[in-house]
């Protein structure tokens, strides 16, 4: 039986991370609070600790950019320092797509990190210093998820929701998405607990999701009736390559489908059924 540290307690991956493999069994689970005193000494020998804690949509501030860096890098270097000195085999650490800086384009393996986000630095920053840290002995994985979705979930996939409930139309624009279901997301990180190899891996789900089909869909889950509008591509795709606003809503943005995922199958949900059990959870 695998003995796994979660560290994160309360966070919305690591809460369904945890489900997931107490519900597949063979895991002793162990979930720290990092934000209780003494944390520290809730970290020691394991064959992996995966490491969710981190602060993200949040607004950032002056006022609070310092946070990001405690938080998302220094934090979870000192988690990994502790863990590498217990013993542990494997260190998985939960960053972002952020890394990129970028709100469209299509990003491969010679893709540059070029964050602009106080988030996305630290996460970054953060994947620098644990890299350092990774020998014969201690592995590190490092994930780069793009928007994760599921039920109760926190973020982008709301605000969309919220929308597709509430609009009577959206342009049919060819928007298309990368986005990883947080069942999906789960099974990629039980595969990676289960092989406790290290690298770089970027779960998304089987297929890209084109945005205004996700919104019917979305609309339709709450029996509302949302109609796609053709005629906007055009005025639309230039103002979301010009203002990040716009791209974050209206552009196209996907990790190429040939960076792996994880190492073995990990797509448990199909995107129509993944929507659908997100939508479950949403008050109408």
């Amino acid at each position: 039986m695998k003995k796994i540290i979660i560290a994160g307690a309360g966070s919305y991956i690591g809460d369904k991370l945890a489900a997931h493999l107490e519900k597949t069994g063979g895991y002793r689970l162990t979930v720290v609070d990092l934000q209780r005193a003494g944390w520290q000494d809730e970290i020691g020998f394991c064959d992996a600790l995966v490491q969710v804690a981190g602060i993200a949509h949040a607004r950032e501030t002056k006022e609070n950019a310092a946070l990001y860096y405690k938080v998302n890098r220094d934090m979870a270097y000192e988690c990994a320092k502790l863990a590498k000195a217990k013993g542990a085999v494997q260190f998985i650490y939960m960053s972002s797509m952020s890394v990129y800086g970028r709100t469209t384009g299509h990003i491969t393996e010679d893709t540059p990190l070029q964050p602009v986000s106080h988030y996305g630095k630290s996460k970054a920053a953060a994947e620098a210093l644990l890299g350092a840290l990774e020998d014969e002995d201690f592995r590190v994985a490092v994930l780069r998820p793009p928007m994760v979705y599921g039920p109760g979930c926190r973020g982008n996939y709301p605000r969309l929701s919220a929308l597709a409930r509430r609009l009577p139309l959206f342009p049919a624009l060819d928007q298309q998405r990368s986005m990883v279901y947080i069942g999906n997301l789960c099974e990629a990180m039980r595969l990676l607990i289960d092989t406790g190899q290290g690298g770089l891996f970027f779960p998304q789900d089987a297929a890209y999701h084109n945005v205004p089909k996700l919104m019917v869909q979305i609309a339709g889950a709450h029996g509302k009736n949302l109609r796609l509008v053709p005629g906007f591509g055009g005025i639309l795709g230039v103002l979301a390559g010009r203002i990040d606003l716009f791209g974050k809503v209206f552009g196209s943005l996907t990790y190429d489908m040939d960076l792996p995922g994880a190492p073995g199958d990990y797509q448990l949900f199909s995107n129509e059924e993944a929507v659908l059990e997100s939508e479950r959870g949403v008050m109408p």
